[in-house]
């Protein structure tokens, strides 16, 4: 018996990385996962492993820049497993760098891929959530936004501000319709990562000196297990909050 049997949950940008992390962790907790992301042979992959678990996966593949993409996810999602219980707003396409360095395209594929996108997902699955008598939405967000320099942040920040403002309004709306909504702002290995801390040693070096815990969090084993919680019974009482897990190196005010 797993704290989520029976519950299904819809996870953007699933094929790699903490996206791929948090599938795994909901997965061997009995919740059948819908694997959103663009390229088909990842969600393929974390299906694979899912099975391997003897769980259920189904792989959607979703550009969530795309209206109809994101509707065809949730339908598809809903068509497949039954309904929605537990949405993960996770895939989003922003490149960190200074202010003069961004265009206008980039800047807007950033917000489409945000803010716009966990708006729109929200949207189609409150009306599931709704029906199931409640559900919970957790939506990635970023301590670079709270950081004492933010330079070459504020494009992300920005972005991921974005999507934390439409958490708490979320929050605060839809707990009547017994749905909880929380953003959590994680520090865990990726491939984005993985590369740039091989191609900037000393800047890595320095990164990870920076957190209290003395290393880069485990997709799965640090934010996949918190969510596990977050989206579990005995966080209940609990919403509309930011939730870091970055191993104690950001201090939200």
């Amino acid at each position: 018996m797993g704290t989520l049997d029976g519950k299904v949950a819809l996870i953007t940008g699933a094929g790699q990385g903490i996206g791929q992390g948090i599938a795994l962790a909901l997965a061997k907790e009995g919740a059948a996962i819908a694997v959103a992301g663009r390229t088909e042979s990842k969600l393929l992959d974390t299906c694979a492993m899912l099975t391997d678990l003897g769980a259920r996966g189904e792989p959607i593949v979703c550009d969530v820049s795309d209206r109809e993409d994101i509707a065809r996810a949730v339908g598809g999602t809903v068509a497949a497993l039954g309904s929605v219980d537990i949405l993960v707003n996770n895939a989003n396409d922003c490149k960190p760098g200074p202010i003069l360095s961004i265009v206008d395209e980039d800047y807007e594929r950033s917000f489409a891929t945000g803010p716009l996108a966990t708006l729109r997902m929200m949207q189609l699955c409150h009306p599931h959530m709704k029906a199931r008598g409640g559900g919970v939405i957790i939506n990635l967000v970023t301590a670079a936004a709270v950081r004492w320099d933010a330079s070459n942040y504020g494009a992300y920040g920005s972005i991921k501000e974005g999507m934390r403002s439409l958490t708490r309004a979320a929050a605060c709306e839809w707990g009547g319709d017994g749905i909880r909504v929380l953003s959590v702002a994680p520090h865990a290995a990726s491939p984005a990562l993985d590369r740039w801390m091989e191609k900037n040693p000393e800047e890595a070096a320095a990164f990870v000196a920076g957190i209290p815990l003395g290393r880069v969090g485990d997709p799965e084993s640090d934010i996949g297990r918190a969510i596990v919680f977050l989206v579990g019974p005995d966080a209940g009482y609990l919403t509309g909050a930011t939730i870091p897990l970055d191993g104690g190196q950001s201090r939200w005010g």
